[in-house]
């Protein structure tokens, strides 16, 4: 005698056919956000008052903010991807500058084997432009004339030196190390408060978070695309 199998995967699957699984939507989608607004004017229409009935200028009011609301929310999604893919293109620009140099604002110094970089950048020409350059005590140690300048980003270099000579009249050169500058730039005597000091570092890797992208130098830190002056 013939048995019919009951248990068998045929009863489930016949239960997923008369009820399907409902599709999941985020809240803060368009489709979610146009669900929202038409239950709202659905309800509104079913629960109006007979004898005095929604006109048709409130519907076409609703019906164009919906279309309004559809609109801004379409245009976010546009704005989220142009910018994924402007981080992507960020990125790829940032990874092309790993193991470059790069000059972004700061006053420190590292003096190494007698060599260190820093920069000056000037938003306005200036008459006179001075580097003074600072110990770890705040001493004074020497001081860069660099005269008259126009406006833009200048690389420098220090080999240590204070300009003075020993006993035997060899120029001084100081120990490796830390040291901090100031930038002053004047035009007819007044100082100018838009000369920036820059501090040199050397781009060790890239990485990209809710953020933005980071360019890591050590020395310097976490910076943006958007901090470097100059790139060496």
């Amino acid at each position: 005698m013939a048995t019919v199998d009951t248990s068998s995967s045929i009863s489930n699957d016949l239960m997923a056919t008369m009820n399907p699984k409902k599709t999941v939507v985020d809240p803060n989608s368009v489709e979610a956000q146009t669900n929202k607004f038409l239950t709202l004017l659905v309800t509104q229409l079913q629960n109006q008052d007979p004898m005095n009935p929604l006109d048709n200028a409130q519907l076409t009011s609703q019906l164009a903010q919906l279309s309004t609301v559809t609109g801004i929310n379409n245009l976010n999604t546009t704005l989220d991807s142009l910018k994924s893919s402007y981080q992507q293109a960020e990125s790829m620009q940032a990874a092309n500058i790993i193991g470059h140099g790069v000059l972004t604002a700061g006053n420190s110094i590292n003096l190494s084997k007698s060599a260190a970089l820093l920069g000056v950048d000037l938003t306005t020409a200036a008459d006179k432009v001075k580097v003074d350059i600072y110990d770890k005590s705040g001493k004074l140690v020497h001081s860069i004339d660099l005269g008259a300048q126009d406006p833009g980003t200048l690389p420098l270099g220090w080999n240590g030196t204070t300009g003075d000579l020993d006993a035997d009249g060899k120029p001084v050169v100081l120990p490796d190390g830390a040291y901090t500058f100031k930038v002053v730039a004047t035009r007819g005597g007044t100082e100018l408060k838009d000369a920036t000091a820059l501090m040199f570092g050397s781009v060790a890797s890239v990485s990209t978070g809710a953020s933005g992208v980071k360019l890591n130098v050590p020395g310097v830190g976490s910076i943006t695309m958007a901090d470097v002056k100059q790139i060496l």
